[in-house]
């Protein structure tokens, strides 16, 4: 099977497909409503498509298409993970009043060797495009080098003229070549026109002035800059026949959307002059490819098509330029809505943006008590409202809740009605887990305590996905996940979210911020009490991550009750075994105790 972003790559490209359809369909469907420089534009907004699979962005919660991604999600997802009873892990300590550590294992698939060749011919066809790219823009740079500033006195003048006419301040440098047999324009940063040697000495003075006039629109447009992307979008789907297709049309109509600017700086007698300037240049293709340039010449079939433009040009009305305006954004606000989708990123929301003020936190370091963990802590004051943090990074990176989130798959149970704070009792389902303690009838207590999954995968089956995904929205959970499937989207699948976010829930819990009924809140914090002492009370949950009888995550979330003041706590560890809630725990207290937070005696 692909991995996930593998399934999201594909969903991505067979999404530009179909938006490279649907772009072509409009510029057809309202080809005569809509100006030349517009029908060029659409292929603007087309560059845009491809560069969106590569940047980072939320799923929104209401749509159809981020729902094609979630149903694909989960197909995926139930075919790699699948919930094994295995693995058991118990509690070291269970003479103390603790909750039992428990959990089962996972099995996840490593990305296939399918996968990887896949990636690997990705790769090779980009760095031969690369090359070859690389190389064309040594000979560029080779040809700048060997070309001379035009001296010829006439040319200059009519340099000037052209360039007042076409509204450019800026003087482009205008070099002449004996390796051209068209015209080109060529330079991202310093800009230059490249005329060939033969048609400075042959002097064709409306020739020349059309060519100028032609080269000068290309950098008024910024069509070198654009011709870049263009080539860098080629380099990275070279193997996608649409964007190929799709450039070679945004090309032509480049060409098609420059001579209309010429167009429109001559009188209609000098159209025919300029027509008949191209089909001079007709097939006139350089000694050499050059694809960071733009150039007036190109194949008889590009040639051809523009003739017949410039022969049939007629001057925009206005009515025309508004309907452009108006298509163009229906277009644009149609492509957009398919961002998510295209996004290879969306919806993992891997980093939790955290917005605080800076003098609301202290960050601490307390590497002294994870010894060979990659871990975090987070602490939050509830009277003075602030923050204590160990590893920022780690503490806003998300993770799979594990056994943590079932604080809140018993609180969306009670406010289902699947249990209530007198009647939580649940029967056992009567299939053998290798944890004896999860095999007999358990309530909301027992349940959290023993850590049992399957009275909570009951709950949240009982409660539906639709219900589940309107009360995850309710209290911001993470990144409101759950296309892993309605029994295992908590359990190292597709449901993340980090230490921070964690603390701001409990917080929220705790306060009720929610607005679920107090006695449901009360209910789910009696399940978390784990010891009280006088004034000092401690409750709290971990949960364990075992993929393929691994630990590999490691959970203790929780708060301490003491002299009027509630601190809410998170930590979360990482390793490639032996990393469990038992451990977050044991590490959590040892802090707590040196912040004087929890008393032993």
């Amino acid at each position: 099977m692909l991995n996930d972003f593998g399934m999201r790559f594909i969903l991505a490209n067979i999404t530009i497909s179909l938006l490279v359809v649907f772009i072509m369909i409009m510029k057809r469907a309202f080809r005569k409503h809509l100006s030349i420089r517009i029908q060029y534009n659409m292929w603007l907004l087309f560059l845009v498509i491809l560069v969106i699979p590569f940047i980072p962005m939320k799923l929104p919660a209401f749509g159809q298409f981020p729902s094609l991604l979630t149903f694909l999600d989960s197909i995926h997802r139930q075919n790699i993970e699948k919930a094994v009873p295995a693995g058991a892990l118990t509690d070291p300590a269970p003479t103390i009043n603790w909750f039992s550590d428990l959990t089962v294992s996972v099995n996840r698939t490593s990305p296939s060797y399918f996968s990887t060749v896949l990636l690997i011919i990705w790769l090779c066809g980009i760095l031969v495009l690369l090359f070859l790219t690389v190389r064309s823009s040594l000979k560029i740079r080779q040809l700048i080098c060997s070309s001379l500033p035009v001296q010829n006195p006439y040319v200059k003048t009519l340099y000037k003229e052209c360039r007042e006419k076409s509204k450019i301040k800026k003087e482009i440098p205008v070099l002449s070549s004996a390796y051209l047999k068209s015209p080109i324009s060529v330079g991202l940063l310093h800009p230059r026109i490249i005329l060939p040697i033969h048609l400075i000495s042959d002097y064709n003075e409306k020739e020349i002035r059309y060519i100028l006039l032609h080269e000068l629109q290309h950098y008024r447009f910024k069509d070198i800059p654009i011709n870049y992307f263009m080539c860098f979008a080629r380099i990275i789907y070279w193997f996608h026949p649409f964007v190929w297709y799709a450039l070679r049309q945004m090309r032509n109509d480049r060409e098609l959307a420059c001579d209309a600017s010429v167009l429109y700086l001559l009188d209609e007698d000098s159209y025919a002059d300029y027509g008949n300037t191209l089909i001079h240049f007709a097939g006139k293709i350089s000694r050499f490819s050059f694809p960071f340039a733009t150039g007036l010449g190109g194949t008889k079939k590009q040639i051809k098509k523009r003739i017949i433009s410039i022969a049939s040009f007629r001057p925009e009305t206005n009515l025309i330029k508004m309907k452009s305006k108006i298509i163009f954004g229906m277009t644009t606000a149609f492509v957009l809505t398919f961002t998510p989708i295209l996004s290879i990123y969306a919806g993992s929301d891997a980093t939790y943006d955290f917005s605080c003020s800076p003098s609301h936190i202290d960050h601490e370091d307390l590497s002294s008590y994870f010894k060979n963990y990659d871990g975090s802590f987070v602490l939050y004051n509830l009277n003075s409202d602030h923050w204590t943090i160990y590893n920022e990074s780690g503490s806003l990176k998300r993770r799979s809740p594990d056994s943590t989130y079932k604080i809140y798959s018993g609180l969306f149970g009670l406010e289902s009605g699947s249990i209530t704070p007198e009647t939580s009792l649940l029967s056992w389902n009567k299939v053998n887990y290798p944890i004896e303690s999860w095999n007999k009838d358990q309530n909301l207590d027992s349940a959290i305590k023993n850590s049992v999954n399957w009275y909570f995968q009951t709950l949240d089956q009982k409660a539906g996905k639709k219900t589940l995904q309107k009360y995850i929205k309710q209290i911001n959970y993470g990144n409101e996940d759950l296309s892993g499937g309605i029994s295992r989207f908590w359990l190292e699948s597709s449901l993340k979210i980090s230490p921070v976010e964690q603390v701001e829930i409990l917080k929220n819990f705790y306060t009720n911020e929610f607005k679920f009924k107090d006695s449901n809140v009360q209910a789910v914090k009696n399940t978390l009490l784990i010891t009280k002492k006088m004034d000092n009370a401690l409750y709290g949950k971990t949960g364990t991550g075992n993929v393929e009888n691994k630990n590999i995550n490691g959970w203790f979330i929780g708060f301490v009750e003491k002299s009027g003041n509630t601190y809410f706590f998170a930590t979360n560890i990482q390793g490639k075994d032996k990393t469990d809630g038992a451990n977050a725990r044991n590490i959590t207290l040892e802090i707590l105790k040196a912040k004087q937070l929890y008393m032993t005696e």
